[in-house]
């Protein structure tokens, strides 16, 4: 692949890479020092004499190509077969260097501070990392995996929602529709209240917070005053017309959620059927998915 004529235009570069020249040149700086601080490290714990650059060329020659690379495959995400044909190395060298980048990346995006918290123990943890938060939006988000062969996963991983089986997340953005929570990634099956009450986001959020969500959270209510969301039409029953007014009010507000999520669905990797079968790999890509978004946010 001819990475140069990808910098000459930032359309060809954002539908390459979901990314503009100017963003990526700019991750390219932290990227290519944690890259050379793990080369080190991995170098001194390797028991081989060879010098550090020694040996056979790399076919990327440098951090910015690995980096163009990596973002390459995450919004894509060719198969390593065709991964391999678009620059020039067999099918396995790519694999080797999606599982080697894709960790660099991660690390990068967090010296950025752009990933998402995977955890928050008590409100005043909350309070301490989100100070100036009003308004929270949560939702859930399924992605499309594979039908697994084995019986017991096959059941887990179905939703039931358009007969798909699928992995989940729940996220949580605030009004500037960056993603602040990410729950770690859970089996299609189950609920989208019961992930959230798994993971016990709702009793660590102020009082003085308005959580903003979709119907999908029926019962959620009961366990705090400030949730805001709409009404659900009662068994054969209408709701009347202020009711409707106020749904559409709240859905019109709550839909900045939708947007953090699509923001983070414009990457094949989360949008598309997930292929790989390394463990873990799903919530990694999720992760990165996620402050990737927040960076274009953060450079926007």
């Amino acid at each position: 692949m001819n990475i140069k004529t990808a910098f000459k235009s930032n359309r060809l570069m954002k539908s390459l890479t979901g990314m503009t020249i100017n963003e990526i040149n700019n991750l390219t700086v932290t990227f290519t020092h944690i890259f050379e601080t793990n080369r080190q490290i991995n170098h001194k714990k390797n028991k081989k004499q060879r010098q550090l650059g020694g040996g056979r060329k790399h076919k990327l020659s440098t951090t910015l190509e690995k980096l163009f690379f990596i973002l390459f495959y995450i919004k894509c995400y060719p198969t390593f077969d065709l991964a391999g044909f678009y620059f020039d190395v067999n099918r396995s060298q790519t694999l080797r260097w999606t599982q080697a980048l894709l960790p660099i990346l991660e690390q990068t995006l967090g010296h950025n501070i752009v990933l998402p918290k995977r955890q928050i123990h008590t409100k005043e943890e909350f309070a301490k990392t989100f100070p100036e938060i009003k308004d929270l939006f949560i939702d859930g988000v399924e992605r499309p995996i594979n039908k697994p062969k084995n019986k017991k996963q096959n059941r887990k991983n179905y939703s039931g929602k358009k007969k798909r089986h699928v992995k989940k997340n729940i996220i949580v953005s605030n009004d500037k529709k960056e993603i602040l929570f990410l729950s770690p990634t859970d089996h299609g099956r189950v609920h989208d209240k019961k992930l959230l009450d798994k993971n016990m986001l709702i009793s660590v959020i102020p009082d003085k917070t308005a959580v903003w969500l979709d119907t999908g959270f029926q019962g959620i209510q009961k366990q705090k005053d400030n949730i805001m969301m709409p009404k659900k039409k009662p068994k054969s029953k209408k709701l009347s017309i202020e009711d409707k007014q106020e749904n559409k009010i709240i859905s019109s507000i709550r839909i900045k959620v939708e947007h953090a999520i699509n923001g983070v669905k414009r990457f094949k990797s989360i949008s598309d059927i997930f292929r790989n079968h390394r463990i873990k790999l799903e919530d990694r890509l999720m992760l990165v998915a996620c402050g990737l978004w927040n960076y274009h946010l953060k450079m926007s």
